[in-house]
């Protein structure tokens, strides 16, 4: 999973597998998720609010 993350530039990636660490099903099982991942765009809509409202500001934090 870590190298499918990794080809994709994302450095930080933290997971756990609970049950099988086959390599075949875990690159199955993180591709499934990310069919079940959203857009910000999509959320902020479902929301009701602005892109800018879902993620906020370092300042406000």
């Amino acid at each position: 999973m870590r190298a499918v993350f990794e080809t994709l530039g994302v450095q930080d990636v933290v997971a756990k597998s609970v049950g099988t660490s086959n390599p075949h099903n875990m690159i199955k099982a993180t591709f499934e998720a990310f069919s079940f991942t959203n857009s910000p765009r999509s959320i902020a809509s479902k929301r009701g609010k602005k892109v800018s409202e879902i993620f906020g500001s370092k300042e406000n934090n």
